[in-house]
């Protein structure tokens, strides 16, 4: 397979991570691959974008956000 022939694998700068346990619970965010910080809501992830100065305009959009374990409104622990 040839590189124009390859599926396209976005590389966003921010991850937001799966949710974890906590009170409240929160996901952990990355930017460039390190952790700076935790988010307990969407505005903390757009905080946290905007504390790198990068903007924002559309959470959904993979070449933006990752979102690992659920989506934006995804803010609650899985139960098993």
């Amino acid at each position: 397979m040839t590189e124009s022939a390859s599926p396209y694998i976005s590389q966003p700068r921010i991850t937001v991570l799966g949710v974890q346990p906590g009170h409240p619970p929160f996901r952990i965010v990355q930017v460039d691959g390190e952790v700076v910080g935790e988010a307990s809501t969407v505005t903390d992830v757009l905080r946290a974008a905007a504390a790198f100065g990068i903007r924002v305009h559309d959470l959904d959009d993979p070449d933006v956000v990752r979102w690992v374990g659920g989506d934006k409104f995804t803010w609650i622990p899985h139960r098993v």
